[in-house]
């Protein structure tokens, strides 16, 4: 079936491209467990697989531009995030793993010595097979780069099912390690309609492990298909994060800070610092600031390099936040600025909608308590740091947190205390390949990146092997005669 694929900067449409049906995936899976139980990628030696990996990382930096080009026609992202974010943060995770999985995969010896046994166990990391893939339309190469890379460098084969919205660079990426070698069938590329191809992808026993990055609400759907089978999932959801603002903070970059940890991507980010809760003393001058600030953004198409704000995905998720922001009016909130689409001629075939800031806002209302996914930022008053803390960790998620102080120490006894995955003093947004990412409670479960997030790629297999000086364990007494 034929799918269209549009510009949200422009409403029109940039590829048409074929949309996988159920009947087609049968194949695909088969193709990756094929290859997977070939060992043709499992089984390479590491230096080899390295070389593989390594050339997915130069192929996307010589395609650099080309690959931001498409990023921002499909996103309706600044190009200037594209081509300065999105791009090189995607070509060096796939150079972290090329260059540290074979140190994450050195197996762990262990002697044991007790009354009963002498045994050396060795405790094997091995790829877990099969794993799909499913990436979000809000970045869909740095997603698919981050779960693609790990996921080939710990041995596995790959399906890779971006959203139907966004599948540009995800099939760029498949393109790419079709060009840098990699054996055919490791690397499968899908799209699909979620509730019907990744009903198959999800269902099938074949597969070994699901990686979703999506809606809290697709995750459940996920988890139902997968039940009927045992695999391993990670799952990183939506997210309600605080961003604290304490009163020795640095006025500057607290106010600046704010503004790109609930703006950027037009606030469609599942870490988006949506409520942000200022320390009563400073709380005035940080609104002003904040308003005057927000007003003077750049909204623009993506393609313009001076563009600080894009359009929405799509009319749909407008409407959406628009009738957040409706909701929240309704319930008493007061609207300092934005909360409508701009009068400006040059954007109206586009999803534009205004930064918008809502004061007034109560734990109650939905606006403080659901994701929104768009570019409208809360912010709340505290008097002491106890009521910032239940201010913050009211909430169903639990992805991530911001704290502006000049005080460390205090900041990150503070940190201790928030329920969030990720807590980021006096910076917001900077994900490291060296470091685990995820939240708990609705936010999902499991890691990406860093050591801890590789390994959930892998298997842990436990050999235990007996040291019995005589050869004859206890085994060996107990029926034996």
């Amino acid at each position: 079936m034929e799918h269209k694929v549009i510009n949200p900067s422009t409403d029109e449409v940039i590829a048409r491209i074929h949309l996988s049906a159920p009947n087609e995936i049968e194949s695909i899976i088969a193709r990756a467990r094929n290859a997977f139980d070939s060992g043709v990628w499992s089984n390479l030696s590491f230096d080899k697989r390295k070389n593989y990996i390594l050339k997915i990382y130069q192929c996307i930096l010589d395609k650099a531009g080309e690959l931001a080009r498409l990023e921002t026609l499909n996103t309706g992202k600044p190009i200037k995030e594209s081509t300065f974010m999105d791009v090189p943060s995607s070509a060096k995770t796939f150079e972290y793993f090329a260059n540290n999985f074979e140190k994450y995969l050195t197996p762990e010896t262990m002697g044991i010595s007790q009354d009963t046994a002498q045994v050396e166990a060795r405790l094997l990391r091995q790829p877990l097979g099969v794993a799909v893939l499913i990436v979000p339309w809000n970045y869909p190469l740095i997603i698919a780069s981050w779960k693609m890379a790990q996921a080939l460098a710990a041995g596995n084969c790959v399906v890779l099912k971006p959203s139907s919205r966004t599948p540009l660079t995800a099939l760029e990426l498949g393109k790419i390690a079709h060009e840098a070698g990699i054996p055919a069938g490791v690397v499968n590329v899908v799209v699909g309609k979620g509730d019907e191809v990744g009903r198959v992808l999800c269902s099938d026993k074949r597969v070994d492990m699901i990686s979703f990055t999506g809606s809290n609400d697709v995750g459940k759907k996920i988890m139902e298909y997968a039940s009927g089978n045992v695999k391993k999932m990670v799952m990183e959801l939506g997210g309600k994060s605080a961003s604290i603002i304490l009163d020795d903070a640095n006025a500057e970059a607290a106010v600046n800070g704010s503004l790109c940890s609930v703006f950027l991507n037009q606030g469609q980010m599942c870490t988006a610092m949506s409520r942000i809760l200022v320390q009563d003393k400073i709380y005035d001058t940080f609104v002003k600031s904040f308003v005057e600030k927000t007003k003077q953004l750049k909204l623009g198409i993506g393609a313009d390099f001076e563009a600080q704000i894009g359009p929405l995905i799509s009319l749909e998720q407008r409407k959406k936040v628009l009738s957040f922001i409706q909701q929240a009016k309704h319930e008493g909130a007061k609207l300092a600025y934005g909360g409508k689409i701009p009068d400006d001629a040059n954007l109206q075939k586009g999803y534009f909608l205004e930064p918008t800031v809502i004061l007034d806002v109560k734990p109650s209302m939905s606006v403080f308590r659901d994701e929104v996914f768009g570019p409208v930022a809360c912010i709340l008053k505290f008097s002491s740091i106890d009521e910032a803390i239940r201010l913050a960790n009211d909430s169903d998620f639990a992805l991530a947190a911001c704290i502006w102080s000049s005080d460390k120490h205090k900041a990150e006894r503070l940190a201790e205390k928030l329920n969030a995955g990720t807590v980021w003093i006096n910076t917001y947004g900077m994900f490291f390949n060296q470091l685990p990412y995820g939240g708990f409670k609705q936010s999902g479960f499991g890691k990406e990146l860093g050591k801890e997030g590789f390994l959930e790629y892998t298997r842990l297999k436990n050999v235990i092997t007996d040291q019995s000086s005589d050869g004859k364990p206890l085994v060996n007494y107990w029926y034996g005669v």
